[in-house]
């Protein structure tokens, strides 16, 4: 047996898990792809410690407090496949190789699905953005958008209300808020525009403002936007593991000790958390990692 746990995914989830099992001085591996679903973002914000500090600055500290501990080792490269092998698993890497571990703990993330407005996809995680309370305080008071995708849609941007008194929703034909949304949002004095969205405007990444259809133009500092979300890979569901649909997509099924349907086989993150954040992610991947540690005892 080459690890006590694989550990697939290396950013917070999986660097969280991997850390309380290298503390329990456990042979362990993660795999990193190198791909986490942050990568767009400049910054990390309410991240408790690292408030404001670049993603790949946080991974590149945590990587190398998580490396002083003598029984952990990273390879970075994308698990393709994984197997049961006997009462344990096997990983197969794409260089070729395979490693095999008692237990496995999943952290492999998910993809974001952007809605396929033009010059969108550019400006991810920079000027258009997702989450109020990692990136809200960021633009407060400012020009801001909501560009509806779902019912959740009208909530966020009702939420949005205590970072900005400027903001309109465009339904885009995601949506149609019933009267009572609508008196709630314009007490709120928050707009709501029926025409659909064309495209961005601005020299990207940065955003002046959305396009309409009908050739009008709004001016905008940020767009929020909720996305529709897929496992970022199929190990999961080739393990045999258990789904359930979660509000913006599919999620691993895990108990309160982040155990999947499958035994010895567990999940943290965004793969495994119907709503997501930061902050979320490492306290499941602790809760995994403890887990995991627990039952090799047993």
């Amino acid at each position: 047996m080459d690890y006590d746990v694989i550990i697939v995914g290396g950013s917070w989830a999986g660097l969280a898990a991997a850390m309380q099992l290298a503390r329990a001085r456990r042979k362990i591996c993660v795999i990193d792809s190198g791909k986490p679903r942050n990568r767009f973002a400049d910054a990390s914000h309410g991240v408790f410690g690292f408030d404001g500090m670049a993603p790949a600055e946080i991974n590149r500290i945590v990587r190398a407090q998580l490396l002083a501990y003598p029984s952990a080792a990273i390879r970075d490269g994308a698990a393709v496949d994984a197997r049961p092998d006997g009462d344990a698993f096997s990983v197969a890497l794409a260089d070729g190789q395979t490693l095999t571990a008692n237990r496995l703990i999943l952290a492999t993330g998910v993809v974001d699905e952007l809605p396929p407005i033009p010059g969108l996809e550019e400006r991810w995680g920079k000027s258009v953005l997702h989450c109020p309370y990692c990136d809200g305080y960021e633009v407060a008071d400012r020009r801001l958008g909501v560009l509806a995708t779902m019912d959740e849609s009208l909530h966020q941007a009702a939420v949005l209300v205590d970072w900005s008194a400027n903001i309109v929703v465009f339904t885009n034909g995601a949506v149609s808020p019933d009267e009572a949304t609508r008196r709630s949002l314009s007490a709120k004095g928050v707009l709501i525009e029926e025409v659909s969205v064309s495209g961005l405007l601005g020299s990207a990444p940065d955003l002046s403002g959305a396009r309409l259809a009908d050739g009008r133009e709004i001016p905008l500092d940020a767009l929020f936007t909720i996305t529709r979300t897929r496992m970022a890979a199929p190990l999961a569901e080739r393990l045999g593991c258990d789904f359930e649909e979660g509000p913006f997509g599919p999620v691993i099924s895990t108990d309160d000790q982040k155990q999947t349907t499958v035994a010895g086989i567990y999940a943290a993150g965004d793969a495994a958390r119907p709503v997501q954040n930061a902050s979320w992610a490492l306290a499941d991947g602790v809760t995994a990692g403890i887990a995991a540690h627990q039952s090799l005892l047993t």
